[in-house]
C-alpha cells in the first residue's frame, strides 16, 4: 500500500466501517508523523518504530479503537501516549474539538507537538506527564483512549471520565491485552466491546504495570 485511499481500502476489507474514522485516514498524511527512512512505509498496515522503545501503532489498530470509541463531532478527547501525534491527530480530523494529549517521554511530545503545530493541529494540546493519572484539570471528557496496555483502567480515570463517556484501552497482561470499550454509567465502567488479540507497549507511572514506572 503506497497511500492513503489504498490504506483505507485496506481497512474497508478487514472490517472498519465509520465513515468518520476511514475519512480521517485520508485527511491525515501518516508519513508526517515517522522519522525520514521510515516515511516510504506510511501506508504499509504495520507499526513502525519512533524512537524510545515506542512505536506508532497499527493503522488497523488504530482504527478498531477509534470505531470502538464512537467519535464524534464535538467531543473532548483525553489521549493517554501521545506517542508520534498521529492519533491525536485523526481524532482532532473526527471531533473537531479540543484534544489533550499527555506522553510520558518529554523527547517525543516535543517532537509530536512541532509536526502537529506544522500541519496545523493548534487544538492538540501535549503534555508531558504520568498518563496513568489522567489530565484531571481539564476533566470531564467525552472520550478517553489509551495507547499502551493496563491490567486494568486506573481508578483517577475513572472520575475524569463524564457520565455516559466511552474510554478504550488495551486491557490484559504484559504479553497480551484486548482491547475493551467501557461506557461510564452510574459512576462505574461497564464493558460494552471486547476486540482480542492485541499487543501494546506497556503503561508505565503510577498506575501501569508494578515495576515499570518512570
Amino acid at each position: 500500500m503506497r497511500s492513503p485511499e489504498e490504506l483505507v481500502a485496506h481497512l474497508r476489507r478487514m472490517g472498519i466501517e465509520d465513515p468518520l474514522v476511514l475519512r480521517a485516514f485520508l485527511k491525515v498524511p501518516r508519513e508526517e508523523f515517522l522519522p525520514e527512512e521510515l516515511k516510504p512505509y506510511a501506508y504499509h498496515d504495520t507499526a513502525l518504530p519512533i524512537g524510545f522503545g515506542q512505536t506508532i501503532s497499527q493503522p488497523f489498530t488504530i482504527a478498531s479503537m477509534l470505531e470502538m470509541l464512537r467519535l464524534r463531532p464535538g467531543h473532548k478527547v483525553l489521549e493517554i501516549g501521545t506517542g508520534s501525534g498521529y492519533t491525536g491527530a485523526l481524532i482532532h480530523e473526527i471531533t473537531k474539538a479540543p484534544v489533550y494529549s499527555v506522553e510520558i517521554v518529554p523527547e517525543l511530545a516535543r517532537r509530536a507537538r512541532e509536526t502537529l503545530d506544522r500541519l496545523g493541529y493548534k487544538d492538540v494540546h501535549v503534555f508531558v506527564g504520568d498518563g496513568s493519572a489522567g489530565l484531571p484539570q481539564y476533566a470531564p471528557y467525552d472520550r478517553i483512549i489509551f495507547h499502551a496496555a493496563l491490567p486494568e483502567v486506573p481508578s483517577p480515570i475513572v472520575g475524569q471520565l463524564r457520565e455516559g463517556g466511552i474510554l478504550v484501552a488495551p486491557v490484559g497482561s504484559l504479553h497480551h491485552q484486548d482491547l475493551v470499550a467501557y461506557q461510564k454509567r452510574g459512576g462505574k465502567l461497564v464493558e460494552i466491546e471486547r476486540r482480542p488479540g492485541f499487543v501494546f507497549v506497556p503503561t508505565v507511572g503510577k498506575y501501569g504495570f508494578r515495576g515499570l514506572g518512570p
